[in-house]
């Protein structure tokens, strides 16, 4: 089994910003295998069940702030019995380029936050599914970007985004982690 946790921030507010892209790619992932949008609660997460090329899942989206994520995720895993290399965490990258999508086996939090509250509950033995949303333009606040809106030429480009994130997923469940990083990110 495994653990398809999105980061994201939980209310209204944070809808359609960059640092909720990990929310809005489990949706997707749920809404594409015809499953219920994650919607039960469990551990501090809405959670649904799915089973996505021969591997049954949790798809699951914590409801504390980023920055608080790994008590959430830790809870999930000691619940269902999961390891932490079972685990696939989708979070917005800024150190990649917007539209692109990369998968990194372990490592550490590269700044983000909620990698590293989740780092700092369950260890780095975690997948990374890495969306990238760029860089801030120059004169930017770094934390008024990753909160703020989609541009409209982000907008126009973000359902391929989003399906590119889920062909991921689905690639390295179907593969596993190593052939289908070769494959991605050799893509990207």
């Amino acid at each position: 089994m495994y653990l398809v946790v999105g980061l994201g921030n939980p209310g209204l507010k944070y809808l359609n910003t960059r640092h909720n892209i990990g929310f809005d790619v489990v949706m997707e992932l749920a809404r594409r295998n015809s499953v219920d949008m994650p919607s039960r609660a469990k551990s501090n997460s809405l959670i649904s069940d799915v089973r996505i090329v021969d591997n049954n899942c949790i798809l699951a989206l914590p409801q504390q702030y980023m920055n608080r994520s790994g008590q959430p995720v830790a809870s999930l895993m000691g619940y269902y019995k999961i390891p932490a290399n079972k685990v696939i965490v989708v979070h917005d990258e800024l150190d990649i380029p917007f539209g692109t999508v990369r998968l990194k086996k372990q490592g550490g939090h590269g700044g983000h936050n909620g990698l590293r509250d989740i780092i700092q509950h369950i260890g780095k033995e975690f997948i990374r599914v890495r969306v990238g949303i760029g860089r801030p333009p120059k004169g930017w606040d770094t934390a008024n970007f990753v909160l703020g809106k989609w541009s409209k030429q982000e907008m126009d480009e973000l359902d391929n985004l989003k399906i590119d994130s889920c062909n991921a997923i689905e690639a390295l469940l179907q593969k596993g982690v190593l052939d289908a990083m070769q494959t991605i990110n050799a893509k990207n």
